[in-house]
């Protein structure tokens, strides 16, 4: 039985304590960690009631004095974006498997000492990219590595949502370079991630374009990326926080020359289009996931079973490191690309931060 704790019991804690209960034969809620007490009881009695097992457990301010009082296997770090880099690395330089909410971190460098770290110490490292085991996107995922979509030209994510100033001001660290980034990063990488995985391929050029339009915060709103693969392929991002008067939508897209496919709903679990050679449709448009209760979907328990098997395995989980650095890296040269009004090589882009961003909006007004 592998013994976890949760670093950081905000709102998303409840997700990840629903998903680590409906993992309980193999992994057990053993800590949590947060700065404020009263999230820790909260994200207690989601556990116990969604498992059942009523089990003590042991809350601690500082994750520090946690990792050194008890025998964890496994960290779930849910914190403010800016602090998964330091803690990650802690807890990996303190022998503790590692899965980081997204986004893996703040910058390049961050990210590949996270990946680097792992790979020294013989531990799995994973970010949360949920979303990859939603149905929809398997099957999706699936009809790609089978060649019946053929030759995919191009795929297109699309995150239409609002989000207004009083989710900004409830927690303040959003929307700020030194903790989170703007639409792009905390709105978008899931299908950002998404995207790449489809698109399966080596990236030549990150080009973006970003604006602050309505929000009081640092960062961006509003935002568009292309992304032009070494293989020809184009992927686009579009991302918005400023729509009126709800969310929009939140899809995937991905066209070939024998197929395509957009993946809508919620928390992309719905199959909106399955145009594919021959494929019946409506058998597709057909499958009912049901939605999820928030836009964090349903992607959890099966993130978390990877996650363990991959332990039992000694294999890589779905969404390595790697994969989580990769996303990160994507969104980073956007913001590169909007500093300087040029597309970024990918290549050649090996150092950047978000706080490199500081002041961009403040200079165009």
């Amino acid at each position: 039985m592998y013994k976890v704790a949760i670093i950081g019991c905000g709102r998303i804690s409840h997700k990840i304590a629903e998903g680590l209960a409906e993992n309980k034969d193999k992994a057990v809620l053993v800590a949590l960690s947060d700065i404020i007490a009263d999230k820790m009881d909260s994200t207690e009695k989601t556990y116990n009631e969604k498992s059942g097992l009523n089990l003590p457990i042991n809350k601690y301010i500082d994750y520090k004095e946690m990792i050194e009082k008890e025998n964890i296997d496994v960290a779930i770090i849910s914190t403010e974006s800016g602090y998964h880099e330091e803690i990650g690395l802690y807890c990996l330089e303190n022998n503790i498997n590692v899965i980081i909410e997204k986004p893996l971190a703040m910058s390049i460098e961050g990210a590949q000492r996270l990946v680097g770290k792992a790979k020294e110490k013989g531990l799995k490292l994973a970010a949360s990219h949920q979303n990859r085991f939603n149905y929809p996107i398997q099957l999706l995922k699936k009809a790609i590595q089978e060649n019946r979509m053929g030759k995919i030209f191009n795929g297109m994510a699309r995150i239409l949502w609002t989000r207004d100033m009083n989710y900004y001001l409830q927690a303040p660290w959003r929307g700020t370079w030194d903790l989170d980034g703007g639409t792009l990063m905390n709105q978008c990488i899931h299908n950002i991630d998404l995207l790449n995985w489809m698109m399966d391929s080596e990236i030549d050029t990150v080009y973006a374009q970003t604006a602050n339009y309505a929000r009081d915060i640092e960062a961006e709103d509003y935002g568009i990326i292309v992304i032009r693969y070494k293989n020809g392929k184009i992927g686009t991002v579009e991302g918005s926080a400023v729509i009126y008067p709800k969310n929009l939508e939140e899809t995937l897209t991905i066209t070939g020359e024998k197929g395509t496919v957009v993946v809508g709903g919620m928390a992309v679990n719905k199959i909106n289009t399955w145009r594919v050679e021959g494929d019946n449709e409506a058998d597709f448009l057909s499958i009912d996931c049901g939605d999820p209760n928030s836009v964090y979907g349903f992607g959890h328990k099966a993130l978390y079973k990877d996650f363990i098997e991959a332990l039992e395995e000694d294999r890589e989980p779905l969404v390595s490191g790697i994969q989580g650095m990769n996303a990160v890296k994507i969104i980073l040269a956007a913001y590169k690309s909007q500093l300087t009004g040029l597309p970024v090589k990918f290549d050649e882009f090996k150092k950047f931060s978000t706080q490199d961003m500081k002041g961009i909006y403040l200079k165009n007004e």
